[in-house]
C-alpha cells in the first residue's frame, strides 16, 4: 500500500497542517512515578517514537490536585508539570510531529486516598459502585461528595488554567476529556446527575458544564486549537447507566459544538455490545456525522482496513487508534508500507518504567538483521 490510502492524507486542523489521519489516541499508562506527578526523560521518549502520528493526544492529564483518580498520572496544574510537559513537546516538535493534551477531571471514579481522606466531587452524591486503582491497589469506590456551584466554578477554572499552562508548556492545542464516565460526562447522564439547580434536570443543564468550560478556554487560547471527547452510548462502564435521555442528550451537546470553530470532535464507537438497547446508538460515526460539521475523529477497536474504510465512507476525517500504537509506534510508516505489526503487551500497559512503554521496536529497527 502508498500513501494513496485515505488514512495516510493529510488534513487541516485549525491552523496545523498535519500529515495523516492516523491520530494517537489518548491513553492512560501510568508512567509519572515520582512525587510531582510531572512527565520526565521516559515521556518524552515515548511521544517521540510516536511523532509520526497526524496528532498525538496525550494521556488524561489531571487538571489539579482534586481531579487526579488514577496512580502516576501526569498533570498539568503545576510547575513542574509544565516543565516536564515542555521535554514532551520539544522531542515532539523536533520530529515535526504535533500533539494535543488531555484535560481530565475523574469525579466520582477517584478515591479519598487521593485526596487526603477528602471525598472524591462529583455532580451527586452517586457511588458509582466500581473499584478505584489506589496506592494501596484496587479499594472500593466510595459515595463522592455532589459538588457545590462554587468547586463546580473553581473546576471550570482549573480546566482554563490546565489550557493555559498547556500553552506555556508548548501544546499544539488541548482536548477536553467529556467522555467514558469522567467527571464531565457524569454531568450529562441524568442517572449520575440528580442535581435540581442549574446543572441538572434538563438537557440543556446538564451539558452546561462543558460549553462553560469552552468559554473559559476560549479567553487564553483560540477555538481551533480546542478538541472535544465524547462517548455516547458508554453503558455499564465506570458505573455510567444509560437511559432514553441519553442519546438526546449527546445528540443536543454535538449540534450546539457546531457553534463553535473547535480544532475537532472526538467520538467513540461503543465499548460493548449495545444493539440490543433500544434508546443507545450502535454506530456512533454514521449518527453523528449529519449532525457536526466540522473535523469528527472517531476511535475504538479500528485497524488499517476500518480505518480507510470510515474515511472513504466520508463517515470521519481522521480515526484515533489506541492500543497499535502502544505496539507500534510508527503506526503511520507501517500502514503506508503494509509492514507487519506487532502485538501489545496488556501487562505492562500502567506498570513504571521503559517495559512495554518504549521498548518497543520501530519498523526500521525490527527489520535490522
Amino acid at each position: 500500500m502508498s500513501k494513496s490510502q485515505a488514512l495516510l492524507q493529510p488534513i487541516q486542523v485549525g491552523d496545523l497542517n498535519l500529515s495523516n489521519r492516523v491520530w494517537m489516541a489518548p491513553m492512560t499508562r501510568s508512567r509519572a512515578a515520582n512525587p510531582e506527578n510531572k512527565p520526565f526523560e521516559i515521556h518524552a521518549k515515548y511521544y517521540r517514537q510516536r511523532a509520526s502520528a497526524g496528532l498525538i493526544i496525550t494521556e488524561g492529564s489531571q487538571i489539579s490536585k482534586r481531579a487526579v483518580g488514577y496512580i502516576n498520572t501526569p498533570g498539568i496544574y503545576s510547575q513542574e508539570q509544565i516543565e516536564g510537559w515542555k521535554e514532551v513537546t520539544k522531542a515532539v516538535h523536533e520530529e515535526n510531529g504535533h500533539i494535543f493534551i488531555q484535560l481530565w477531571h475523574v469525579g466520582r471514579i477517584s478515591h479519598p486516598d487521593f485526596h487526603g481522606g477528602e471525598l472524591p466531587l462529583a455532580p451527586s452524591a452517586i457511588n458509582p459502585n466500581e473499584k478505584s486503582y489506589t496506592p494501596e491497589g484496587f479499594k472500593e469506590t466510595v459515595t463522592p461528595k455532589a459538588m457545590s456551584l462554587e468547586e463546580i466554578k473553581q473546576t471550570i477554572e482549573d480546566f482554563k488554567n490546565g489550557a493555559k499552562n498547556a500553552i506555556e508548556a508548548g501544546f499544539d492545542g488541548v482536548e477536553i476529556h467529556s467522555s467514558n464516565g469522567y467527571l464531565l460526562h457524569q454531568f450529562f447522564n441524568a442517572t449520575s446527575n440528580e442535581r435540581t439547580d442549574e446543572y441538572g434536570g434538563s438537557i440543556e443543564n446538564r451539558a452546561k458544564i462543558l460549553f462553560e468550560i469552552i468559554e473559559a478556554i476560549k479567553e487564553v487560547m483560540p477555538e481551533n486549537k480546542i478538541g472535544v471527547r465524547l462517548n455516547p452510548s458508554l453503558n455499564g462502564v465506570f458505573g455510567m447507566k444509560a437511559d432514553e435521555k441519553t442519546i438526546p442528550t449527546f445528540d443536543y451537546i454535538i449540534k450546539k459544538l457546531n457553534d463553535y470553530d473547535l480544532a475537532y470532535l472526538h467520538l467513540s464507537e461503543p465499548f460493548t455490545d449495545v444493539s440490543g438497547i433500544p434508546y443507545l446508538e450502535p454506530n456512533i460515526a454514521k449518527r453523528y456525522r449529519p449532525l457536526y460539521k466540522g473535523t469528527l475523529v472517531i476511535n475504538n477497536s479500528f485497524d488499517q482496513e476500518k480505518g480507510n474504510k470510515i474515511i472513504e465512507e466520508g463517515l470521519a476525517d481522521a480515526v484515533a487508534f489506541g492500543k497499535l500504537f502502544i505496539s507500534n509506534p510508527d503506526l503511520p510508516v507501517r500502514f503506508e508500507t503494509n509492514a507487519p505489526l506487532e502485538d501489545w503487551d496488556h501487562d505492562t500497559f500502567y506498570t513504571p518504567g521503559e517495559k512495554g512503554y518504549t521498548d518497543y521496536p520501530l519498523l526500521e529497527e525490527s527489520n535490522v538483521g
